[in-house]
């Protein structure tokens, strides 16, 4: 019951599901061995693009909250809490990760400045050209740049 390349195009699931049975019974001269591989290196790509989305949503909350002191609130805070956690998961789910922090924070922060511009009214011009906070920095719980004194957060 092996499949041919056409059924990765035109059923995947299905497609993926054989895959696994012939995986799982050890007949890997059956198996579609290219594909698979394929679909594993994507899930690879899947997760570097998770950390980066969840970077670059913390780092224009951290840019929002520098920039924009006068504005800070709870819900920026929560943000910056709620992507931290989501970070922190993802770091210990797949630590291989590690080796990538500081491409991914470069990228991140790219798209970082586009939502910040974008929800602040700010030029872009406004903030600092590269990130100004370290991937260790910017994921650290007890970091908030430019805390103001007697700030509750």
């Amino acid at each position: 019951m092996s499949s041919s390349p056409r059924q990765y195009d035109r059923d995947f699931y299905g497609w993926a599901n054989e895959q696994a049975g012939l995986l799982r019974a050890g007949r890997l001269s059956e198996a579609d061995i290219g594909h698979i591989a394929e679909e594993i290196e994507s899930m690879g790509k899947s997760e570097r693009n998770h950390l980066l989305n969840r970077l670059a949503v913390l780092l224009a909350h951290l840019l929002k909250w520098q920039f924009q002191p006068t504005l800070r609130d709870n819900s920026w805070h929560l943000t910056v809490r709620e992507q931290r956690r989501r970070i922190a998961r993802i770091m210990s789910q797949s630590p291989g990760l590690q080796p990538e922090f500081s491409a991914v924070l470069q990228d991140a922060y790219g798209d970082a400045l586009l939502i910040a511009e974008r929800e602040t009214g700010l030029l872009e011009t406004t903030f600092p050209p590269g990130c100004p906070w370290s991937f260790e920095q910017s994921t650290d719980p007890d970091f908030w740049p430019e805390r103001r004194s007697g700030e509750r957060f």
